[in-house]
């Protein structure tokens, strides 16, 4: 459902990222993971349209997403970092004029929006504006945007970062109940995501690939089994490079 070719970008004489690839099937939650700078954001930029790729392609539902941007994002939903939102509007009011940019009208709005408000458990703050929200709500609201239109894709930039562990146990409950009829991919440097809720783990540092199995294989290349150990091993001496150069 999601397709990443030897993705690359240069910003001047800078390399950010140098190649990456992977694939994303429906059922997949996948951990896309780095330290800070690896070039997690600029791929997750990349693959959903907000970022032009120098080389390489990124395609969603078998749409390219720099040739057929339209097709593509339509089956794409995107939490950024930072989620942002109109912070004046009502949670309820928000996501209806999100629901009709996506083309749902009458009706048709009315129960996207109760659908997403259900799914993300916003029912006591529905009629709160996003301003006088908790992090975690304003969190979820921002979730709820994301879905709205049932994607098949879902890309979530550092969606749990931040939050007190009560939130991000709620977070991560709402992504394994859709887990099941989607293609997710999670970019994150909070190595406790991919025992929480991945099935798959592709870590990156310095713009490239360093692995790409599940998270009983990544724990398996070292023999003490813990992840931030193998973390440490496969992206150390690539993030010292980088913050030299």
């Amino acid at each position: 459902m999601l397709e990443v070719k030897n993705l690359k970008k240069r910003f001047g004489g800078f390399e950010a990222v140098k190649g990456i690839s992977f694939s994303v099937a429906k059922g997949e939650v996948l951990g896309f993971l780095g330290p800070n700078g690896a070039g997690k954001s600029t791929t997750m930029r990349m693959i959903t349209g907000f970022l032009p790729p120098t080389e390489g392609t990124a395609s969603i539902c078998g749409h390219d997403i720099v040739a057929d941007p339209v097709a593509a994002k339509a089956c794409l939903g995107y939490l950024p970092e930072s989620a942002p939102s109109y912070r004046a509007m009502v949670v309820e009011e928000y996501l209806a004029f999100i629901a009709e940019i996506r083309g749902f009208r009458g009706a048709a709005r009315k129960e996207a929006v109760e659908r997403v408000i259900a799914q993300a458990h916003l029912e006591p703050v529905a009629r709160k504006t996003i301003d006088t929200l908790s992090k975690g709500y304003r969190q979820r609201t921002c979730f709820a945007q994301a879905i709205i239109h049932d994607p098949k894709v879902l890309v979530m930039d550092e969606p749990t970062d931040g939050l007190d562990p009560n939130q991000k146990f709620a977070v991560r409950e709402m992504i394994k109940s859709m887990a099941s009829e989607k293609a997710i991919v999670i970019s994150t440097h909070i190595l406790e995501e991919v025992d929480a809720v991945c099935t798959r783990a592709v870590v990156i540092s310095g713009g490239e690939v360093k692995a790409d199995c599940t998270p009983a294989e990544l724990k398996a290349k070292d023999p003490s089994g813990r992840l931030d150990v193998v973390f440490r091993k496969l992206t150390g001496d690539s993030a010292e490079k980088e913050a030299t150069k």
